[in-house]
């Protein structure tokens, strides 16, 4: 370890308590950093190549496979842009569970990061393991919020990991009016527990420090509900585009040090998903509980520090609770799991909000209705350069760390995004070079 900060290399090898493999190293040349590599070096997984020749139904449950935390986004996007090729609209009851089915997906994810990946951070421990040694009850009760969510996503899709009753049209079969009465019960339990959690992490102690100058904040917006399933794209630049129009906008590049693409505005400048952007595009549509709790910890549209994207994760855990609530106990079992579907050739594209942020499907279908081409954007591709970025500001600020300090902070600031980096290869290794 050098005490001159002028000239460094700094190296992680191995980026721990993210989902993949990556890692990440910075240059420092006269006490300046001069650059910042995010290096994805996960094998890419050929899923588009995969879909192409499918049959139109098969997406749902082969790109559910892309991600073990998400799969029901990747279902979620795939069956939406599907559906618009083929002409096809589900009924408001089987929204209501599709949007059910994804509340269960957001309380499972976001509590694992906040819990086992991210806490550990903020309060000195390696691990989440490490920590439930000394804050027990808090992990105990996380897990409980994590099971919960998985609960949701096995009563709705069929098993809590890679869901297999979602299809084009809507479900295979739908739950027991019992079931979901069941299921509410545990809802009540679990949303004053997500509130008492949004309450602990509030009092986390918080880096000083903000997204870089100009970066863009991206989210969905849907008239009337927090964004899962939303309609628009709105962004803190005034973009506000319809799915068609994805592509006119946004593109992704390769560079040479990473497997996975990088996403890029098409009029320039850093653009960040995800639950900090979804915040500042709707907190205006948080469930009651959610938003009272939101004002009540200080939190507004307004914040751009991303070390505080937990305590936006943990809101959004209080919202999936409350919605999901309210799901269960209207619940009346659908006339219809699905509604008709008949192959016919066209083109339809699909997003939704993923736990980690927006997440694009786009699928051309020909006559005899298999998958001619298909497209998937990921968010944490398109994270990935206001990671770096962000890094570099960060960094640039923390030169007087000796290494390992330096290290801990990096790793931390790549956990304030929660990438997954499996889903990106269409993290941390990290190396500090100061010359």
């Amino acid at each position: 370890m050098t005490h001159d900060h002028r000239a460094r290399r700094f190296n992680v090898e191995a980026l721990t308590r993210v989902e993949g493999e990556g890692g990440l190293i910075v240059e420092v040349r006269d006490g300046e950093v001069a650059d910042v590599h995010l290096r994805i070096f996960e094998p890419p997984r050929f899923f588009e190549a995969f879909l192409r020749g499918r049959a139109y139904s098969e997406p749902p449950d082969i790109t559910a496979r892309i991600c073990g935390i998400c799969p029901v986004a990747y279902q979620m996007s795939a069956c939406q842009a599907i559906e618009s090729a083929l002409g096809v609209e589900v009924d408001a009851p089987l929204r209501d569970l599709r949007h059910l089915l994804y509340c269960g997906e957001w309380i499972e994810s976001h509590t694992l990061h906040i819990h086992l990946l991210h806490a550990p951070d903020f309060l000195g421990y390696p691990s989440g393991i490490a920590m439930a040694a000394e804050h027990r009850f808090e992990v105990e009760r996380g897990l409980q919020l994590k099971k919960l969510g998985n609960r949701i996503v096995e009563v709705v899709g069929g098993r809590a990991v890679h869901p297999v009753n979602v299809k084009i049209g809507g479900f295979y079969s739908t739950p027991t009016t019992a079931t979901m009465a069941a299921l509410a019960e545990e809802l009540r339990a679990g949303l004053d527990a997500a509130s008492e959690i949004a309450r602990w992490v509030a009092t986390f102690p918080m880096p000083d420090h903000e997204l870089p100058d100009g970066t863009a904040l991206v989210s969905l917006r849907h008239p009337t509900e927090y964004p899962m399933l939303g309609e628009r794209l709105v962004s803190t630049t005034g973009l506000d585009i319809g799915v068609e129009e994805y592509l006119d906008h946004f593109a992704e590049v390769q560079v040479e040090h990473s497997t996975a693409l990088h996403g890029q505005m098409l009029a320039g400048g850093d653009y960040l998903v995800g639950p900090l952007a979804r915040f500042a595009l709707n907190a205006d549509l948080l469930a009651p509980r959610a938003a009272g709790l939101a004002a009540e910890l200080g939190l507004t549209s307004a914040e751009r520090n991303p070390f505080r994207s937990i305590v936006v994760r943990a809101i959004e855990t209080v919202h999936a609770c409350e919605v999901a609530l309210s799901i269960a106990e209207r619940y009346l079992v659908p006339t219809r799991a699905a509604v008709p579907v008949e192959a016919r050739e066209g083109i339809g594209c699909g997003w939704t909000e993923a736990p980690r942020g927006l997440l694009f499907h786009r699928y051309e279908i020909d006559a005899n209705g298999l998958i001619a081409d298909a497209r998937i954007v990921p968010p944490t591709s398109q994270n990935q350069p206001v990671i770096e970025h962000d890094l570099i500001h960060l960094i640039g600020n923390s030169l007087h760390l000796d290494d390992a300090a330096l290290e801990h902070i990096c790793e931390q600031a790549v956990r304030n995004y929660d990438p997954c980096i499996s889903c990106a290869t269409h993290f941390l290794d990290l190396r500090v070079l100061r010359s």
